[in-house]
């Protein structure tokens, strides 16, 4: 099992919503303040090659933990579905590149849900991720992500590079992103919730029917699998990081209006898209690979993040249209 604390790390999207719990759980394994890097999208354009072979020769890891991604929820996948392709694409094909160039001991991968068929046996398996093309208005961020497996598969075959990749579910917690127009449906109705309650407003409009089913994992849980797969994994086999449980998006909104006390009407656009029809991991590899499982119960998760958006953002928000 690699030390990482011995290990000069570098956590691309490390100030970030995952990033920032991967970076704590890095401290916490004693990786000191001065062997990890966390670089600023201000100074290094990961999408370009230039920047990230500046990035190599400043940082000079031996480890890298790739999270950087361009992302969002169904309105800004379909709104974006050719920025969000190259952007993800490039930035890994770039690091993965440079990281054989520099003789990288490891460098680990975080893939997406989205990457599975969009009529996936479920639960999910890792050896049903080529079986189908993903559900479309996340194809084009989930297969940019998806190639990438099979970079590294190649890296390691032909260079031997040592390489772990994860696939979680969909991530919520405190620090999210909770704009409306970007954000996924976690944050984006704790705060359409929140702000029609402040607001005394008796309903509010979520997008499609309700019908689709999600899984959720708490940020904390996901980081804590991802620094797993640094210690214990050398190649890329995909490994799923989620609860193994769905809700329904319909349940999910009443859930999440209960906890955030908001009792008006719940209204749903039907001409707006569901996404995927159903998303639940088989997380039995995890276990096995990095004795790793959730923790965090869902409501206690979500009560986290309610009161975190309680204190953080309710104040300064507005209300608008939101892909939820």
């Amino acid at each position: 099992m690699m030390d990482l604390s011995k290990e000069r790390v570098c956590v691309t999207g490390g100030a970030g919503f995952l990033g920032r719990c991967v970076c704590q759980k890095l401290r916490e394994r004693g990786v000191p303040e001065q062997n990890l890097f966390i670089p600023r999208r201000s100074r290094y354009d990961l999408t370009r090659e230039g920047d990230v072979a500046r990035l190599y020769e400043d940082a000079r890891p031996s480890v890298v933990i790739h999270l950087a991604a361009e992302v969002g929820g169904i309105g800004a996948n379909r709104m974006h579905p050719g920025r969000f392709f190259f952007a993800n694409m490039a930035m890994g094909l770039h690091l993965i590149e440079h990281s054989r160039r520099q003789g990288l001991k490891k460098f680990v991968h975080t893939g997406t849900v989205c990457a599975y068929p969009k009529f996936a046996p479920v639960p999910f398996k890792e050896e049903d991720l080529w079986n189908g093309y993903p559900e479309e208005t996340n194809a084009p961020y989930g297969v940019a992500k998806k190639a990438l497996f099979v970079m590294l598969d190649g890296y390691r075959r032909e260079y031997g590079l040592s390489s772990a990749v994860v696939v979680p579910v969909n991530l919520y917690g405190p620090h999210d992103n909770f704009d409306l127009d970007t954000s996924h449906v976690i944050p984006a109705l704790i705060r359409k919730c929140e702000e029609a309650r402040v607001r005394g407003e008796g309903r509010i409009t979520c997008w499609g029917t309700g019908s689709a089913s999600r899984e959720f994992l708490y940020v904390e849980d996901a980081a804590a699998g991802i620094v797993r797969a640094a210690e214990r994994v050398d190649v890329p086999e995909p490994i799923n990081l989620g609860t193994g449980s769905e809700i329904t998006i319909r349940r999910l909104v009443e859930l999440i209006a209960g906890l955030c006390g908001f009792t008006g009407r719940i209204e749903w656009d039907a001409t707006k898209p569901d996404g995927q029809p159903r998303r639940c991991l088989d997380t039995s590899r995890a276990k096995k690979l990095l004795d790793w499982s959730a923790e965090t119960s869902f409501e206690d998760g979500l009560r986290r993040t309610i009161d975190w958006w309680r204190e953080h953002g309710v104040s300064q928000s507005t209300l608008v249209r939101g892909n939820v």
